[in-house]
């Protein structure tokens, strides 16, 4: 064959033998390259139809995602997994919610659309899902729709802390997010047309229902395990743990929009019980401290991120807080508390002011400063304090006025003048949330020192937050040596904020301001979170291995002091309390009666204040008891306890009861706006358009030219000269 039809004609003439050998060495390598190529056809076909495979796709896709919902279930959530009904529970309530959401990618029956469909679900839900890890890792919570919806507030303030919370292991979040976006754009690129035969719409109905079912499952184990789940939320990490943060998102979702529909339909009614709440709660005042600090200056110091447990604690020798001890350990100056827990959720730094300033809890979900702030009637501290007794107010804060919402919210607040980031120099040091404290504190006294006395003052710090950033120019104190930098760093920026107050505290004394305040110092919540705790353990003389949620229940007091210039009859405090319990306390201590006014706190030192401490999730601590999520816990011990055994049962069930109908009454006050249909006898309320935070110095500079010899501030007292050069030089 080959001789009478070559495959080739060479120029010149070759030997017949080797012309033919040549023939069949190319037809030998035609037919091996052919054999190679068909092999590659039949693999590429294969990966090809398995590619098109819809059943393996949607079976490898939500097994991926199921295995990272895990992952962060045991290590980035803390959710108090116990015993094998839990742990089987945990395992499987991703799985309905995935079926159900990825299984819409069976309904579609174009295959190209449907791979879309398929990874944005998958890519929704990671979002959904690296949100909340980080959303945890700040907040020990999980993402909430009022949360989100307030998150462009609380986001223009913040500087790093997102990326301080991210971890090596998130790659696992997104890695099987980013294979598949590569196979997308492969296929897409390398193939115009997938053969894939649509899935029949009954077997797309069968997954669906099997979902269904699988959800159904797991809300009956659910239910038989922790009865009336929806019903009696005592945290939110209940419904995570039990049905999966699909079913969370959900759930808050629907509970938001009720919200926001009895909010429309509210009316004066709603306040009967409140009223009758807090008539009754009322705690009238010792008489031996009421109107104690009558007519003096107010200054608070709200000490951010700052724990109790940091008073006299020493790191290799030193103490962390020298002039804060020297406060607290002022037995007749200072009126201090060490069982003063905080009571703060989502909301934080501006959950413990609305409790500070309103005598209203903070909401269930997100802040209420920037959830209803803007809109809100409040009967507020700096409008109390102006109407019953003239005290101008004002607000120092390193940071951007929109953080939190504050801009707005101190207009309904009643407060005269804020001072943002945008009247210090735009020069200063910055680290994490604004300035840092000691530059901004030694600024305030030229906004200070042209305030009217007496005066509502408050002065947010802010370098003591959480990422803790730290340089060895600012920060001369010794780290702790956990390995853990949050808590490692903590103890340093906590010296520099003490640090910084005692500068403060020097110009005070200098200017004569000091001798005509009272000073109320308090922590506004925790700086170590709970998933931190067991690294700070050892650093406060604690065994990790055996720390639980009593303990991090314990470490939730922040310090509260009351320091009083002159006064002689100060000394630890040990009753209990909380933040709740600050406005009725401060409020009798400058001889002002609280009764009038809606306030869910008592006095801190009425024979008659309330002891039991609410936490936001429901949990609450008596002088005696904590109540974790239905466990109870003996104070004196830390172990756990059997009520009924002990004939505590029916005291527990009272205090959960008072609790929970505190909590509820407030959320109802707050959410339906209810503040607008009452107003104490003697009070106006505020009109925000009549505050506008810009130029408040030349506004404060024009009031003192027309008040003239009585202007009463500290600028015009020292002959209209500055005090600034009495402010000690920064160290």
């Amino acid at each position: 064959i080959l001789k009478e039809k070559p495959l080739f004609k060479p120029k010149n003439k070759i030997e017949p033998s080797i012309q033919i050998n040549m023939h069949f060495f190319i037809f030998c390598s035609i037919v091996e390259t052919d054999n190679l190529i068909e092999k590659e056809v039949i693999r590429m076909n294969r990966v090809k139809k398995a590619f098109s495979n819809r059943w393996l796709i949607l079976l490898t896709v939500s097994l991926l995602f199921w295995a990272k919902t895990i992952l962060a279930y045991y290590v980035d959530f803390s959710l108090g997994v116990e015993g094998s009904i839990q742990t089987f529970i945990l395992w499987i309530n991703p799985i309905a919610t995935t079926l159900l959401l990825f299984g819409v990618f069976l309904y579609v029956k174009k295959f190209k659309p449907a791979l879309i469909v398929l990874f944005l679900m998958d890519l929704l839900n990671t979002l959904i899902l690296y949100l909340n890890v980080i959303f945890y890792r700040e907040f020990t919570d999980f993402v909430t729709i009022k949360s989100i919806l307030g998150f462009s507030k609380v986001s223009q303030g913040i500087s790093g802390s997102s990326f301080a919370l991210m971890k090596v292991h998130d790659i696992f979040y997104w890695l099987d997010v980013i294979i598949f976006l590569g196979i997308l754009i492969y296929l897409f690129a390398k193939h115009k047309e997938i053969a894939s035969k649509p899935i029949k719409k009954t077997f797309a109905v069968a997954v669906s229902c099997l979902a269904a079912l699988t959800f159904s499952i797991n809300l009956s184990l659910s239910e038989a395990n922790r009865p009336q789940l929806l019903q009696r939320t005592f945290d939110r990490s209940y419904i995570v743990k039990y049905l999966g943060l699909d079913a969370f998102t959900v759930y808050d979702g629907i509970k938001t929009e009720q919200t926001n529909s009895v909010r429309a339909h509210a009316s004066s009614n709603g306040l009967t019980d409140i009223l009758k709440y807090t008539k009754s709660h009322y705690a009238a005042p010792d008489p031996s401290k009421y109107g104690i600090a009558k007519g003096k200056n107010i200054i608070v110091i709200h000490l951010e991120s700052f724990q109790q447990f940091l008073i006299n604690m020493k790191v290799d020798g030193q103490e962390v807080t020298p002039f804060l001890n020297s406060l607290e350990n002022d037995n007749k100056q200072t009126l201090a508390f060490d069982n003063f827990f905080h009571e703060v959720g989502q909301g934080k730094t501006s959950d413990a002011e609305n409790m500070l300033e309103t005598g209203t809890f903070g909401l269930s979900q997100g802040s209420l400063f920037t959830q209803l702030g803007s809109d809100n009637t409040f009967q507020a501290a700096p409008a109390i304090l102006n109407q019953e007794a003239g005290y101008t107010s004002a607000v120092f804060h390193g940071n951007v006025g929109s953080f939190w919402n504050r801009d707005h919210v101190y207009k309904n607040l009643g407060y005269q003048n804020f001072f943002d980031r945008s009247y210090f120099n735009q020069a200063d040091e910055n680290l994490g949330y604004g300035i840092l404290d000691k530059d901004m504190l030694k600024e305030t006294v030229g906004h200070l020192e042209h305030l009217q006395q007496p005066f509502y003052t408050k002065f947010l710090t802010v370098t003591n937050h959480t990422p803790y950033l730290t340089d060895d120019k600012n920060f001369n104190f010794p780290a702790l040596k956990t390995g853990n930098s949050t808590v490692d760093d903590y103890v340093r920026t906590a010296h520099y904020l003490d640090e910084s107050l005692r500068q403060f505290f020097d110009y005070l004394k200098a200017s004569g301001v000091y001798q005509n305040s009272i000073f109320m110092i308090y922590g506004d919540h925790f700086g170590i979170s709970d998933s931190n705790n067991k690294d700070l353990a050892k650093a406060l003389g604690k065994d990790p291995t055996t720390w639980d949620k009593f303990d991090d229940a314990q470490m939730q007091r922040v310090p509260l002091m009351f320091h009083i210039p002159g006064y002689t009859n100060g000394g630890i405090q040990h009753q209990y309390g909380g933040e709740i319990d600050v406005l009725p306390t401060l409020l009798h201590l400058m001889g002002i009666d609280s009764q009038k006014y809606i306030q869910f706190g008592t006095d801190l030192f009425s024979p008659k204040h309330d002891q039991t401490v609410a936490f936001r999730n429901g949990d609450f601590i008596t002088p005696n008891y904590t109540e974790l999520g239905g466990e109870t816990y003996e104070n004196k011990t830390g172990e756990k306890v059997d009520a009924k055994a002990l004939d505590i049962a029916s005291e527990i069930d009272k205090e959960q009861k008072q609790v929970k109908q505190a909590l509820s009454l407030s959320d109802k006050l707050n959410q339906e706006n209810l503040l607008r249909f009452y107003t104490p006898e003697g009070f106006t309320l505020i009109d925000p358009q009549k505050y506008d935070y810009h130029d408040l110095d030349k506004k404060n500079a024009a009031i003192e030219k027309e008040k003239g010899n009585q202007s009463t501030s500290l600028y015009s007292k020292n002959g209209n000269k500055t005090t600034a050069a009495l402010y000690p030089p920064i160290q």
